[in-house]
């Protein structure tokens, strides 16, 4: 027995042309605390809407550890917040979150994601965000996708409009003490969703999807990452 039958989501793989997307396990927190701590943005604009970035390396650290514990204790089929390590020749690079609520009902998923400075500009933040949308609606069964941004995040939101995301509203947030920036809401249905010209290489799927999926009678998707 090993961990991924005693915890089977931490089988799923997502497997794209230069990067491969994991459950982040313990095993990988030091080196995804290390990314962290290399630098993810401009120290004077914060993207995030928690400042988790700014605690000392120590406490970052501890942070990082006790939120990515938590979100294993709360999956559950249908509603879920996973994180995936995002692994460029082997190395954690960054992480790609999705969470769903009520997802049998809603058809919807959101997603957020962070790279160590010396990643960006590659175009992995678009690729890895590819893998989780085509994850999400061939294999998951979403119909839209959700996510936000800071309106001054200019990369952040040209890489949800390269694939297809459209603004769905502003709202307010206040990511650190005496700071309030708009946040751009932005959403994306399947239907006008840019695929991009690679396939999505998926492993652990019969294992990982029964613990996502609440099941009406169908079988997972197989493990080549096609949609059954």
């Amino acid at each position: 027995m090993d961990i991924d039958d005693v915890w089977p989501v931490s089988a799923l793989r997502l497997r794209t042309p230069r990067l491969e997307l994991r459950i982040v396990r313990d095993d990988d927190l030091p080196a995804l605390v290390e990314a962290a701590l290399a630098g993810v943005h401009d120290p004077a604009r914060m993207p995030f809407s928690s400042p988790w970035t700014d605690e000392a390396p120590a406490e970052l650290a501890r942070s990082f550890a006790r939120f990515q514990w938590q979100r294993r204790t709360a999956v559950r089929p249908d509603s879920w917040s996973l994180s995936l390590a995002v692994l460029s020749d082997g190395v954690p690079i960054g992480v790609q979150d999705i969470e769903a609520r009520d997802l049998s009902r809603l058809r919807t998923v959101s997603s957020g994601s962070w790279l160590t400075a010396s990643a960006q500009g590659q175009g992995f933040g678009t690729e890895m965000r590819a893998a989780l949308l085509l994850f999400a609606f061939d294999h998951l069964g979403a119909e839209w996708a959700e996510s936000t941004a800071y309106t001054r995040n200019a990369a952040s939101l040209a890489v949800s409009r390269r694939l297809g995301c459209v603004p769905n509203g502003i709202g307010l947030r206040d990511p650190r003490p005496g700071e309030v920036v708009d946040e751009q809401r932005m959403r994306l249905h399947r239907g006008d969703f840019v695929r991009p010209e690679w396939m999505l290489r998926i492993d652990g799927a019969s294992r990982a999807l029964p613990e996502l999926l609440i099941r009406t009678g169908t079988d997972a998707a197989p493990e080549d990452g096609r949609p059954a």
